[in-house]
């Protein structure tokens, strides 16, 4: 049996729980994977533009950050669980910060602001599903407007640079945009889920969560503690711009089911908005693709 190898997300409980020694206690061989929420791993500013390849395609390729066990948006862990790209872990979920935010001096401040104005979003990811479900409580579907700009940090860049007027941030970076003077216009808060492939034993999994929910208890216990933990997902080239004191905890995870009633209404959801129109995907039953107890 391998090592059981953590993929970061952006959120503290993996630190935490390796700091207090959970993983260990719980008998569970494992190694970091740190992997920078942007296009790359150089400190370099990526420039806007339409980048079609997000979470899922990560999925469908085996790309970096998303092997073995990893953590997506529910939408595009959902969707590559139907496309047979792993397993989906159905005993836990996180529910992760999330915002629309507008650059400084752009003129949004109201909801309605946001009609006709083009969001920047990473394709088949998080922000992408939840800023249409944000905006569609209140804007009519044509006036919901998207631009695909890559990953999470690059729509960072994007943003503070003026390159784009709005942009959906989740986790740390709406912790560091905001410290930029960046406006929330609107909350996106959304779901993320848990992936697996066959390679990787049930045992294990369940010892990782079992460490993770003590880091949980921690987290929620004493924040400020482990806040310098942020300093490990964010690029270098943000530290001396943010004090990741006044962040808040980011990432939460929650130990309730996904249930077979959350993953036919996203299904639904999915193939109602048309958004994996150039998948060919099947009809699995919830226990084929979801691993609950």
């Amino acid at each position: 049996m391998g090592r059981f190898r953590i993929v970061s997300h952006g959120r503290l409980q993996d630190w935490i729980a390796a700091e207090n020694g959970y993983f260990d206690e719980e008998g569970l061989d494992y190694e970091f994977d740190v992997v920078l929420l942007q296009n790359s791993d150089q400190n370099v500013v990526a420039t806007s533009g339409d980048v079609r390849t997000g979470a899922y395609e990560l999925y469908r390729s085996g790309g970096p950050g998303k092997k073995d066990m990893s953590c997506a948006c529910h939408w595009a862990v959902n969707q590559a669980a139907v496309d047979s790209y792993g397993r989906m872990w159905g005993d836990a979920y996180s529910v992760i910060p999330s915002g629309i935010y507008a650059a400084p001096g752009s003129g949004i401040r109201q909801l309605g602001d946001l009609a006709g104005v083009e969001v920047a979003v990473g394709f088949h990811s998080g922000s992408h599903f939840t800023t249409i479900q944000a905006l569609e409580a209140f804007l009519d579907p044509g006036d919901v407007k998207l631009e695909f700009v890559g990953m999470p940090y690059d729509r960072v860049d994007a943003l503070l640079s003026g390159e784009v007027q709005a942009a959906n941030m989740w986790g740390a970076p709406t912790y560091l945009v905001e410290q930029q003077g960046c406006r929330k216009v609107a909350d996106s808060t959304f779901i993320a889920a848990f992936l697996f492939n066959g390679s990787i034993e049930r045992e294990d999994i369940e010892r990782y969560f079992a460490a993770l929910k003590r880091a949980q208890l921690d987290l929620d216990l004493e924040p400020e503690r482990y806040k310098h933990y942020y300093l490990n997902e964010i690029p270098a080239r943000f530290h001396d711009r943010i004090d990741v004191r006044g962040f808040g905890p980011g990432e939460r995870v929650v130990f309730l089911p996904y249930t077979k009633a959350m993953h036919g209404h996203t299904q639904e959801w999915l193939r109602g908005h048309g958004l994996f129109q150039d998948v060919q995907s099947g009809t699995p039953s919830y226990e084929t693709v979801v691993d609950a107890r």
